[in-house]
C-alpha cells in the first residue's frame, strides 16, 4: 500500500509595505533614471507615487499608469541590461526588510512551508531579490522577450489583483499546494484575489479599505515597522495581541513568554 504524500502549504507574502517597507516600483525607477531609461519627469512621478502609496496604498488606476510605463520603458531593452538594473536594485531592496517580516518568514520555514514574494515588480527583480533573502521563490510581472530583448507587452497576465491570484493558483498545481493550509500577507485591497484564495489570510499594516474588509471578515490585522514592534488590532473574529511580526496569530502565543515556551507552541500550530 502506497503512503499518501501529506498535504502541504505555502506561505505568499506581498512585498511593498509588507516585507519591505516603500515601493520597489520606485527603487528600480531610481536605477532606470541612472541608467538613462526613465527621464526626470518620470522619475518625479514615481516618488510622489511612491509617498502616496506609503501613506494610502495603491489604487488600481495608479497601477495600470506604472504598468504601461514600465512595459513602455523596457521595450527595446536587453535582458541583460535588466540583470544590471536588478544589481543596483536588490541590495537597496535589502536594507529595506522589516525584521518582523523576516520574523515570519523564518516561522513558516521552521514549519517546512515553502515561501514566496508576489508582486506587480518585474519577475526578474522578484525572483533575484527573494534568492537574496532565503525565500523559496518569485512570482512577479512576465515581460514578453523576444531574441533577448523586451517587446514592451506582457507575456503572462500583470502580477496584480486577479492576476496574483492566477499565479499563485499555477504555482500551487505545479507544486501541490493546498492553497486551504496556505497563508498570504498583503497591505493592499487591490490584492484581494490573493488573500481570497488561501485559508490562512492576514493583512499586513492594510489600507483603509482592506483594514475594513479584514475587520468584517474576521482576519487578523498586523501592523509593524522598522521603528517598533508589531500592534496587532482586534477584529471581530477576537483575534488577540502578541509576538513580533504577527507571530502571535500564527502561534497563539501571548507576550512575555519564554522563548522555549514561544518555539513549542509555534511548532504545534504551524505544522
Amino acid at each position: 500500500m502506497t503512503e499518501r504524500t501529506p498535504a502541504r502549504g505555502a506561505a505568499f507574502f506581498d512585498l511593498d509595505r509588507t516585507i519591505i517597507s516603500g515601493s520597489s516600483v520606485f527603487a528600480l525607477g531610481w536605477a532606470a533614471y541612472r541608467a538613462g531609461m526613465v527621464s526626470n519627469r518620470e522619475l518625479a512621478a514615481d516618488v510622489a507615487n511612491a509617498v502616496t502609496f506609503l501613506f494610502a496604498g495603491a489604487s488600481d488606476q495608479k497601477t495600470d499608469a506604472v504598468k504601461n510605463r514600465v512595459l513602455q520603458a523596457i521595450a527595446g531593452v536587453s535582458v541583460e541590461h535588466m540583470a544590471e538594473l536588478g544589481e543596483q536594485v536588490i541590495p537597496r531592496l535589502e536594507t529595506d526588510v522589516r525584521r518582523e517580516a523576516r520574523g515570519l518568514i523564518d516561522l513558516h520555514h521552521a514549519a517546512d512551508r515553502d515561501t514566496y514574494i508576489v508582486s506587480a515588480s518585474p519577475i526578474e527583480i522578484v525572483g533575484e531579490f527573494a534568492n537574496a533573502i532565503g525565500l523559496t521563490g518569485g512570482i512577479g510581472t512576465v515581460a514578453e522577450i523576444r531574441n533577448g530583448t523586451y517587446t514592451g507587452e506582457l507575456a503572462e497576465p500583470f502580477c496584480y489583483g486577479e492576476g496574483k491570484a492566477i499565479a499563485i493558483r499555477k504555482i500551487a498545481d505545479e507544486r501541490g499546494y493546498d492553497l486551504r493550509l496556505s497563508y498570504a500577507y498583503t497591505d493592499s485591497a487591490g490584492d484581494l484575489p490573493m488573500l481570497e484564495i488561501v485559508g490562512h489570510p492576514v493583512a499586513v499594516n492594510p489600507d483603509r479599505a482592506l483594514e475594513t474588509i479584514a475587520y468584517h471578515r474576521g482576519w487578523p490585522i498586523v501592523e509593524f515597522s522598522r521603528a517598533r514592534k508589531k500592534v496587532m488590532k482586534r477584529t471581530t473574529a477576537g483575534i488577540g495581541a502578541a509576538g513580533i511580526a504577527g507571530a502571535a496569530f500564527a502561534a497563539g502565543i501571548t507576550a512575555g513568554k519564554r522563548a522555549a515556551a514561544r518555539k513549542s507552541l509555534i511548532r504545534r500550530v504551524l505544522n
